[in-house]
Order: C-alpha cells, then structure tokens, then sequence
C-alpha cells in the first residue's frame, strides 16, 4: 500500500474507519468516540513519521522532510503556495485541499480533523521532534486556507 497516493490511503482507511466510528458513536456516544479515534490517529501518525526517520539515508531535518511534500500533494491532493522553505523554516498556506473536499463527501465531515489535520504535527513528532508545526487555522475548520508553519529547532540550539 506505500505505493498509493496518501489521499488513496486515506479514502480507503476513512471507509474503514467510517462504520468502526459510526458504532461507537452509537455505544460510547460522540464525544468519547472522537476522544478515541483522535489518540489513535496521534499515535498512528507518530509512528508513520518515525517509520519515515528510520527509513530515511539522511538526517530527518526539516529539509529532508520537505522532501517528502510530493507524497501528500500527489494526484493534486493539495494545491499549495509556498512562502518559505529554507533550513530551519518552511511556512505555506494550503489554497486547496482535496482530503476536506473528499471527508466531507463520504459523510465524514465532523471528523477529518481528526482523520486528517491532527496528522500534520504528530507525524512531525514521530519523525522528529525538533520539528515543530504551527498553524492556525484549516480549511477543514472553514478557514480560506490553511496555514502550515514548520521550523527546524534542534535541542541545544
């Protein structure tokens, strides 16, 4: 499956995903099903983001983790304007993203942040922790854009 375009990868696990979490919306109610779901998803991408690292021939900076920007644009999954990208930043706004469009189509709209968005800083965590993201707004959450600002802050620096 690491040869499907990430947004392929998603449709197929949100399908899975969809009557797992429809049931324990009905048992546990929707608040602690989304309090659930959304550790999973955490954990799930902290564990992709150290599989990344670990696979990696280069050091898991920022650079070399902006290389991997293709793998989550692919099949125009994202439609992005980059403002910055240097070693220690990479800031841009996503104009377009195709993850909310497709969530919201499958009927899962109330819970693509948490299929999708909370992936964003927690695979950083896993890949490297001296990665941090700030973003303030989604297009997920209805925002025009969303605002991805990553910089590289190494311990001891």
């Amino acid at each position: 499956m690491d040869s499907l375009p990430i947004i392929e990868l998603r449709r197929i696990e949100a399908n899975i995903i969809k009557p797992i979490y429809d049931e324990m919306v009905r048992s546990l109610g929707k608040e602690q099903a989304q309090e659930i779901l959304g550790r999973a998803i955490i954990q799930n991408a902290m564990d992709h983001g150290a599989s990344y690292a670990a696979n990696e021939n280069v050091e898991p900076d920022l650079t070399a983790f902006a290389a991997l920007l293709p793998q989550w644009t692919q099949n125009d999954a994202l439609e992005i304007d980059m403002i910055e990208q240097s070693e220690s930043q990479l800031d841009f706004n996503v104009t377009r993203c195709r993850y909310s469009e497709m969530y919201r189509e499958m009927g899962l709209g109330e819970i693509g942040h948490l299929l999708s968005c909370n992936r964003d800083g927690s695979f950083c965590d896993g890949y490297n922790p001296d990665i941090k993201l700030t973003r303030t707004q989604t297009k997920m959450s209805g925002a025009s854009h969303c605002d991805f600002r990553y910089a590289y802050e190494p311990k001891g620096e």
